[in-house]
């Protein structure tokens, strides 16, 4: 499954500066990670937003926002953005935002072991 590569750019763009985050490939498009965590995706043109539990009603009333059902059941915690509501600059900052605040808040991963190497 194809992802907007154009939207990838733009997000990698915002987390410049951030050496904490890195790409994953995932839900058949590519997910950011910040320190570990899941913060916010790509599934083909919309953006995957992991907003919180505590944020997900309030950021599901803005426009072009929908749950998350990509196992046919709504994700709590994680919304749909519509690529309509990240055409500008300021909008997916906007959303970039509300992920990296959530994220910001969990704790700490604890490092992977490697066994037998």
């Amino acid at each position: 499954m194809a992802y907007d590569e154009g939207l990838a750019e733009r997000i990698e763009l915002f987390f410049s500066d951030r050496p904490d985050v890195e790409t994953r490939k995932m839900f058949g498009g590519l997910c950011f990670m910040v320190s570990g965590h899941m913060c916010c995706g790509i599934v083909r043109d919309s953006l995957m937003a992991r907003v919180g539990l505590d944020n997900y009603r309030s950021c599901l009333s803005k426009t072009h926002a929908r749950e998350m059902d990509f196992t046919g059941k709504p994700m709590k915690g994680i919304i749909y953005v519509s690529p309509e509501g990240v055409a500008e600059d300021d909008d997916l900052a906007f959303w970039v935002e509300e992920c990296l605040t959530f994220v910001m808040m969990l704790p700490p991963k604890k490092p992977k072991t490697r066994i037998g190497i």
